[in-house]
C-alpha cells in the first residue's frame, strides 16, 4: 500500500488544521492506521492510531482532547483533526499503516511522505 499525508501548513496558535492520509494501490480498511510527527532534533513520536474498522482509536497524551482521528474505508482515507494547535505540535507528520496500532514506529510496515505542520505564536 502506497500512503500519501496531506494538509499540512502554516498556522497560529490555536487554530485548526486537517491532515488527510489517502492510500492506493490496497485496500485501507487492511490496516490500522496511525498518525505520527517528528519534530527537528527529536525522535519520531507515535500522536494517533485507529484500528482497521475504526471502532476504535488511541491518543498521545500530548493531543488528547485536542486531536481526533477518523476514517473512510470507502475512500481509503485516514483524517487527523487537529484543534487548538500549540507552538509544539510543529513537526512533520506522518501516516503509517500496520497490522495493528502501536506507539513504536516499529510498528508499521508502511509510511507516508509526511506533511509539514508549522504553528506560530
Amino acid at each position: 500500500v502506497q500512503l500519501q499525508a496531506s494538509g499540512g501548513g502554516l498556522v497560529q496558535t490555536g487554530d485548526s488544521l486537517s491532515l488527510r492520509c489517502t492510500a492506493s494501490g490496497r485496500d485501507l480498511s487492511l490496516y490500522a492506521v496511525a498518525w505520527f510527527r517528528q519534530a527537528p532534533g527529536k525522535e519520531r513520536e507515535f500522536v494517533a492510531g485507529i484500528i482497521r474498522s475504526g471502532r476504535m482509536t488511541q491518543f498521545a497524551e500530548s493531543v488528547k482532547g485536542r486531536f481526533g482521528i477518523s476514517r473512510d474505508n470507502a475512500e481509503n482515507t485516514v483524517s487527523l483533526q487537529m484543534n487548538h494547535l500549540r507552538v509544539d505540535d510543529t513537526a512533520v507528520y506522518y501516516c503509517a499503516a500496520a497490522a495493528v496500532v502501536g506507539v513504536s514506529p516499529q510498528t508499521y510496515d508502511y509510511w507516508g511522505q509526511g506533511t509539514l505542520v508549522t504553528v506560530s505564536s
